[in-house]
């Protein structure tokens, strides 16, 4: 299946997204949200046929897309998009034209890769502004999933405050398209920093 996005990481190389396959990615898929570091996810308890019907579902809503995320050409993540104005935050906050949903989850693995899941956001919030009519994106992580939170704040987001929705508390937060970049430029340059430090004679 073709790539809609693919972006080089400096330090981990290629990352991509192609539209996922309900049917044919469903046994990956499951291994991936039941898996205990997936708790967040909320599917903890699903069984095959649930994870199936539920990206069928996604497949075939006006107003959600779900990809699947590749890192050096094999699946690594998941990133889904969505309408705030029809799905999970209608009501629920202050709308404004241009708005995007997001949400993603990075694969489970034995052996963490620093700064992978950065990448992974940092290549899910560029494919995302990547279309021109995006202006803002929004999410709504869980109140407890605080590792997340930190990670939002890293490439721009902005809390707007707690929200009450059906399955759970979240915190709502924005990042508009000039925050993600001055996130992406403070990235660089601390980058560059630290290897000059690391260059300089002792």
């Amino acid at each position: 299946m073709t790539s809609v996005f693919t972006r080089v990481d400096e330090r981990l190389g290629e990352f991509a997204l192609r539209p996922l396959d309900p049917d044919a990615d469903a046994a990956l898929l499951h291994a991936w949200v039941t898996h205990p570091k997936a708790a967040f996810w909320m599917m903890q308890d699903a069984d095959l046929a649930q994870v199936t019907e539920e990206y069928r579902r996604i497949a075939e809503h006006p107003h959600h897309d779900a990809y699947l995320g590749l890192w050096r050409g094999s699946p690594a993540f998941l990133a889904e998009r969505y309408d705030p104005a029809h799905v999970e935050l209608v009501g629920l906050y202050d709308h404004q034209p241009g708005d995007v949903g997001m949400h993603f989850l990075c694969a489970p693995v034995d052996a963490p890769v620093h700064g992978f899941t950065r990448a992974v956001i940092g290549t899910v919030m560029a494919w995302l502004f990547d279309d021109p009519t995006t202006r803002r994106v929004v999410v709504e992580p869980d109140v407890r999933n605080t590792a997340v939170h930190a990670l939002n704040a890293a490439v721009g987001f902005t809390v707007v405050g707690p929200i009450a929705k059906p399955e759970k508390d979240a915190l709502l937060s924005v990042c508009t398209r000039a925050q993600f970049q001055a996130a992406a430029d403070r990235a660089t340059a601390d980058r560059a920093a630290a290897t000059r430090t690391e260059g300089a004679p002792a």
